[in-house]
């Protein structure tokens, strides 16, 4: 199953009790793979164990786990396995995710589904796109920092001489024939540099259809876009571009030799350096606003926050945990020193609360948080006395 926003609001929405959530890392190859059944299970009997705990009888809550005891026995299931595996059940329902990043082993049995282990999919700010160009192809691919994915658009054009076949109809592009990394003949045509203002301004033009034929896909979105290209070409497609997000930086040399998996591997490094300054500037925000009521690393008041929709920027340390109980009717919490049944990690609950509501949310080392707290929050205006009664004051400008 693939994750989305659809998914998460789901998994969130289910309040049953019991809702039990297993975690745990999962081998992909090698004689390990054999391990990942026997993993399984054992966090199965553990989730047993604490339902027993709860006072379920062993029966019913054999019955509740039965649809991943049956994963079990399902050679088939194991053949396709990625770094984790997701599990959710509940009396109405079973889900499972397989997560292409390394989680830690956890099962949680609460009245909510613990969500955080999908912090890395929930802080979608890791999101880009990757524009590979040449005169012979156009690919585009929605990256992240564990995936790519190829992005199929209609109106994009294939080539060169595709986009300019009507534009020139008198013009002789000479070219030959060689293989690509799959096997396919792509056409390599001559002058293999700018050369002259003709061959630069037939350049300029071809990457002008591409930026038309991205408007309407891009439109609206903030997603940075990293170029992949021979470095002659990428300040002129920067002079024929139109979206605000393209990044100054890109990936250098012919990305007609790079699969998918190659161009993220060279992506992921100039993603990666913007995405730390947005979460710098996002932090010195942060810093710039606290004591003005817009800005708090208290626990009770970010949670407070996070349930009526109020954050606009959430920092969490993502390894940790806050186990315990958050009264959303009377704004208080009471938190526990070692993980009681039935805890819920409050860490989890702001996030998921943040995410769903369209704030952004960045997982941060403890040591960089401010005063070393596990939880932080800039709210979208300043937070008053009359909150919790509802009384909503007016938005700061920022």
């Amino acid at each position: 199953m693939q994750l989305s926003k659809n998914t998460i609001e789901k998994l969130s929405n289910i309040t049953e009790k019991p809702s039990i959530s297993i975690f745990f890392p999962t081998y992909i190859a090698g004689k390990q793979v054999s391990q990942n059944p026997i993993r399984c299970k054992n966090n199965l009997n553990a989730a047993k164990e604490r339902l027993i705990d709860m006072g379920m009888r062993s029966p019913e809550a054999e019955a509740i786990l039965e649809p991943a005891f049956n994963l079990i026995e399902d050679n088939e299931f194991w053949r396709h396995q990625s770094h984790g595996l997701a599990l959710f059940l509940s009396e109405d329902s079973f889900d499972y995710y397989r997560l292409p990043w390394d989680v830690e082993e956890l099962v949680v049995v609460s009245d909510r589904f613990h969500l955080k282990p999908l912090m890395p999919w929930l802080i979608n700010n890791d999101l880009f796109y990757i524009l590979a160009l040449s005169k012979n192809q156009v690919r585009l691919f929605q990256g992240s920092h564990y995936t790519v994915a190829p992005v199929e658009i209609e109106d994009l054009p294939s080539s060169l001489a595709e986009a300019l076949q009507y534009d020139d109809p008198e013009a002789q592009l000479q070219h030959h024939n060689v293989a690509d990394n799959s096997g396919s003949p792509v056409a390599i045509y001559s002058g293999q540099g700018v050369g002259t203002e003709d061959d630069k301004n037939q350049i300029w033009r071809y990457f002008q259809k591409i930026d038309s034929g991205l408007q309407e896909f891009l439109g609206g979105q903030n997603i940075p876009l990293i170029l992949a290209g021979v470095d002659y070409l990428l300040p002129i497609y920067h002079e024929a571009n139109s979206y605000p997000h393209l990044l100054e930086n890109g990936v250098t040399g012919n990305p007609d030799l790079l699969k998918p998996e190659e161009l993220h591997a060279q992506a992921w490094p100039v993603a990666q350096e913007h995405f730390d300054q947005q979460r710098t500037e996002a932090m010195n925000v942060y810093h710039d606003v606290v004591g003005t009521g817009q800005a708090s690393a208290n626990l009770e008041d970010v949670l407070s926050a996070a349930e009526n929709g109020q954050i606009d920027t959430l920092f969490v340390t993502l390894p940790e945990h806050c186990w315990g109980h958050f009264d959303s009717e009377k704004r208080n919490a009471e938190v526990h020193a070692e993980r009681v049944t039935g805890d819920d990690d409050l860490l989890d609950v702001a996030a998921v609360k943040t995410f769903l509501q369209s704030g952004t949310v960045y997982a941060v080392d403890r040591e960089d948080m401010p005063n070393q707290q596990t939880i932080a929050a800039v709210f979208r205006y300043a937070i008053s006395e009359g909150q919790s009664s509802g009384y909503q004051p007016e938005a700061i400008a920022r």
